[in-house]
């Protein structure tokens, strides 16, 4: 694996003429407190005009606000280097109202930041962190805890997420940019999304360390928007939002960095990477105008986190053949406003937006070819498959998936809920269910093959059945370990509800009950 990214970072590097330009020989001050936005940007304007090369941050605590890269230039912190986003907005440049973050990249080619040096946001001093958000879409009234749910003691904050003030946002944004590569930097404490890869072709993102606060809402790791050929690969990301996402926006909301284009995000490959998040850990589509396509997940650990991957559909972006191979993946349930209710794997298509005959939201996409194999989840909910009768789920396969449902702490603050939320229906935000081991629905072609499924600790008379999968089309379900909560005496191992075509090849010590199912 290591000469594949050795093979791929050398791809992605440009040729230069070896020149070299130091940002302290152009003004800039290492001392904490002198803003360096203008030397910095005069030194990668300098490199750029001279056909490119090495931009060089040495040792010291550089200042700034928003700067421009370019063609041809390489960002090399050296160890001992920071470079610090300036504590005042004013600092940085403004767009649609709202404020670019540290870099803003567009058109471009050949662009490096590399080096073991710091890009630090200095996002502590943009939130308030005395405060916690309240749950702002979605309410509580159809949650099993009502007014309750994910409350937390007054005077304190929980989990979060603590309350922004006015902020820069990205800190880095490559829009409509080629041959991109961010390589063994320590990226922290971001305000905002930590990096945007937007309608970018051709992305290697290789050992980085990427941490902000999890208690800081929308504090991601690393976004890709409508990009194709992009690496992922060898990365920390502990983030107080979702670690990876990977949709088809072409804009979205006031965020800067989107051109509005049409064309899909493809050929997306993550593979070797730790990571945690307060949301999911790896998020695939939301409101996506743009189709996603054909993305690799591999070798990956994810813990301490609310999701573990997510693959949602709310618009008419299409999201196909993606495919989930030997993840560990740990997660939980937490107090505040985050969205995610602690399930290890969620798929949901449900409409997010008013549909409106003759436009592109006349219709929703579909979530089809998808697969999970050797997965490994240990998780204080369940796994969740949900189709609706606008989009049904198609080809989802679960091979070689172990699951250990545990118990937890907070059962009686969150537990028992289903969150849809980026959902249209506000019954269907935010809803109190009894969870089974996985529960589907509106789904066609639904293999579920060499699961095993325990039960450790789980006390809640909510927790019920084994598998439970309704108004379907074609379930095989075969060498299944496992069994119905042992805490609810009406639980079954399988219940099969309002379908046709089933394939069963089980022990005879596991009862599947079938309720209106036509072969």
């Amino acid at each position: 694996m290591k000469k594949i990214i050795i093979l791929l970072f050398i791809s992605f590097a440009f040729s230069t003429n070896a020149q070299t330009f130091d940002i302290t020989k152009y003004g800039a001050i290492g001392d904490a407190k002198t803003i360096n936005t203008k030397a910095i940007q005069n030194t990668i304007d300098t490199c750029f005009k001279n056909g490119g090369g090495t931009v060089y941050v040495p040792a010291g605590i550089f200042m700034m606000g928003t700067v421009n890269l370019k063609s041809n230039v390489n960002l090399h912190l050296e160890s001992g280097a920071i470079l610090r986003g300036s504590a005042d907005i004013n600092d940085y440049l403004p767009v649609n109202g709202v404020h670019y973050g540290m870099f803003f990249t567009e058109n471009s080619e050949n662009i490096t930041i590399s080096g073991s040096g710091n890009i630090d946001a200095n996002g502590g001093v943009f939130f308030d962190a005395t405060k916690a958000k309240k749950i702002e879409w979605g309410g509580v009234t159809g949650t099993r805890q009502k007014e309750n749910f994910r409350k937390v003691v007054d005077g304190t904050i929980g989990d979060g997420p603590i309350v922004p003030k006015e902020r820069p946002y990205q800190t880095i944004i490559f829009s409509n940019c080629k041959r991109v590569t961010i390589k063994d930097v320590f990226i922290t404490q971001s305000t905002f999304w930590t990096i945007l890869i937007a309608d970018c072709d051709s992305v290697l993102i290789d050992g980085i360390r990427l941490w902000t606060n999890m208690l800081a809402p929308n504090a991601d790791g690393i976004d890709i928007t409508s990009g194709k050929n992009i690496t992922i690969s060898n990365c920390d990301v502990r983030t107080g939002d979702d670690a990876i996402i990977v949709v088809g926006y072409a804009s979205h909301f006031e965020v800067p960095g989107f051109k509005d284009l049409r064309h899909s995000s493809e050929n997306i490959n993550i593979i070797n990477c730790n990571l945690q998040s307060s949301s999911s850990a790896i998020r695939i589509g939301y409101f996506d105008h743009n189709s996603v396509r054909n993305i690799n997940i591999s070798n990956c650990n994810i813990t301490n986190s609310t999701r573990g991957i997510g693959i949602f559909l709310r618009d008419q972006g299409s999201l196909e053949n993606i495919n989930v191979s030997n993840v560990n993946i740990e997660t939980k349930l937490r107090t505040g406003d985050w969205w995610g209710n602690g399930e290890p794997i969620h798929i949901s298509a449900v409409r997010g937006k008013v549909k409106v005959a003759g436009t592109e939201t006349e219709k929703l996409g579909v979530i089809k070819n998808v697969t999970f194999n050797n997965v490994n989840c240990k998780a204080e909910n369940g796994i969740l498959v949900y189709g609706s009768e606008e989009s049904r789920l198609q080809n989802i396969n679960f091979k070689n998936v172990t699951f250990d449902f545990i118990d937890s702490k907070l059962n009686d603050v969150a537990g028992g809920n289903i969150d849809l939320r980026g959902c249209l229906d506000e019954k269907q935000q935010l809803f109190q269910r009894d969870i089974p081991g996985i529960y589907g629905q509106y789904v066609d072609n639904l293999t579920i093959e060499d699961f095993k499924l325990t039960w450790t600790g789980t006390r809640m008379p909510y927790f019920t059945n084994g598998i439970e999968i309704n108004n379907f089309n074609d379930v095989r379900i075969a060498n299944f370990k496992g069994s119905g909560s042992p805490i609810n005496k009406m639980a079954v191992p399988v219940l099969l509800e309002n379908g046709t075509n089933t394939d069963l090849v089980l022990d005879k010590k596991i009862i599947a009950k079938k309720i209106n199912v036509k072969n």
